[in-house]
């Protein structure tokens, strides 16, 4: 059992508010998962540059290690910390350079997720703990996903935490469990899809990743998923421009909605919704099964 909880925003009067809007219905799903929490937020970002999102253990040099970046990355590059996590954004061009430099000197490091708007942080914890940590409450953007986790088959560890990132602004939360993630990592891994957990979870975000690198719209992969993907599943999925849901098509695990004129929010249960602006009068619906919900913000 785990709580996932998605906010799409309509209305740019609300992106100031996005991360507290988000960090509250992160910490009412704690019941649903005690273990550990992480979140992506999209906001900000330049054209061209890209964001990594990194994490290393308590008390790590993040500042060391970005003057050590100011080569390959040719600049010194912009630096934000959040405690075991930090945030650098380089150009664009420079990103295969600083990953080469990274995976070879500072193994130590993990790239959480990458991007040119999207920012993951993730925790072992309590989830009130970890969006205080990181800040969440200050963050601002557009949409944002978020996790709270009761493990069930793999280790209570921060790689096992959720959000899971397996391209450029791609990233996946989940509830369920798959039966067939072990035929398609290997599937994956030979289609040069990079999957570094045992977690069912990072095999469903590397399937999407795939499939949307194959030429489909986040649209056409959930939709392939239908029929690739084994098991019980309620996904959440954050892209660069846009919000994704789908259900598998028993539904087994909880999900209700919720849409108005400024919001699109998604939680596990309808308690995660009910502080939200304007909740009242919005359409509060629960997903239907092996259905494809998507939302894209004007580019």
């Amino acid at each position: 059992m785990c709580g996932i909880v998605g906010l799409f925003l309509k209305d740019p009067k609300l992106e100031g508010e996005l991360g507290a809007m988000l960090a509250s219905m992160l910490c009412v799903m704690t019941d649903r998962g005690p273990d550990s929490a992480g979140f992506a937020v999209y906001g900000a970002g330049g054209k061209d540059s890209v964001k990594l999102s990194l994490r290393a253990a308590r008390g790590y040099d993040f500042e060391g290690l970005a003057a050590g970046l100011s080569g390959p990355a040719n600049g010194m590059p912009a630096l934000v910390l959040h405690g075991t996590h930090a945030v650098v954004e380089i150009p664009q061009v420079r990103e295969a350079a600083v990953r080469a430099f990274l995976a070879e000197r500072h193994p130590e490091v993990a790239v959480v997720g990458t991007g040119s708007r999207m920012e993951i942080f993730k925790e072992v914890g309590l989830p009130s703990s970890v969006a205080q940590t990181f800040g969440l409450a200050q963050m601002r953007g557009t949409h944002g996903i978020g996790h709270t986790r009761m493990a069930t088959e793999s280790a209570v560890t921060t790689a096992g935490a959720h959000p899971f990132s397996t391209g450029a602004d791609q990233c996946l939360v989940h509830n369920g469990s798959l039966s067939n993630h072990n035929a398609l990592r290997r599937q994956l891994k030979r289609e040069g899809i990079a999957i570094e957990t045992e977690n069912d979870s990072e095999v469903a975000a590397g399937y999407l990743t795939w499939r949307m690198r194959e030429g489909a719209s986040l649209g056409q992969a959930l939709e392939a998923g239908l029929k690739d993907l084994d098991g019980f599943f309620t996904f959440v999925v954050g892209t660069e421009s846009g919000f994704g849901v789908l259900r598998d098509p028993i539904a087994c695990k909880p999900a209700v909605m919720a849409e108005t004129d400024q919001y699109v929010a998604f939680g596990s249960e309808y308690r995660a919704l009910v502080d939200l602006p304007g909740i009242a009068k919005a359409k509060v619906f629960e997903p239907e099964p092996a259905t494809v919900y998507f939302w894209e913000r004007a580019q």
